[in-house]
């Protein structure tokens, strides 16, 4: 559950007899909670702006259904438990980018972004690099 501590001024009831704005506290005006499939697409959209970092493929039982060619959103699968949010990002990566550099950026970008767009502390970030892949398009050679 997401709910800001911070108070908030409703109109009162016409039958008040100031006519002036209560304070409601937080607890008083309900909770909020933030699934964990709102977190991942957060998540996947804030792993797409960083340079040379695209998407993976679908996966079903360790086999990939379509091609690691960087098309489409970085993978991003969430637990959120209170306050906190838990990811784990499959991503491709584009060459000849360091991959070491390229996860670290990720990771504090997502940690970032998570916590400005939803207030969820993140507590882990783990990636893994599917693929390495190739702005260029390659050309065949054909052998006669």
């Amino acid at each position: 559950m997401n709910s800001p501590d911070s108070t908030i001024g409703s109109p009162a009831p016409d039958d008040s007899p100031t006519g002036k704005l209560q304070i409601d506290t937080a607890g008083e005006r309900g909770s909020l909670s933030i699934d964990d499939t709102v977190v991942e697409k957060v998540a996947a959209a804030a792993a797409g702006e960083i340079d040379g970092v695209r998407g993976a493929a679908r996966r079903v039982l360790g086999v990939p259904t379509g091609s690691d060619d960087g098309d489409g959103r970085p993978r991003v699968s969430a637990r959120v438990t209170g306050q906190t949010a838990a990811l784990e990002v499959r991503l491709s990566v584009v060459y000849p980018a360091s991959v070491r550099a390229t996860t670290e950026a990720v990771r504090s970008h997502l940690r970032d972004r998570v916590h400005a767009l939803t207030e969820l502390t993140v507590s882990r970030v783990d990636v893994s690099v599917a693929a390495l892949t190739s702005t260029t398009t390659g050309t065949r050679r054909v052998i006669a």
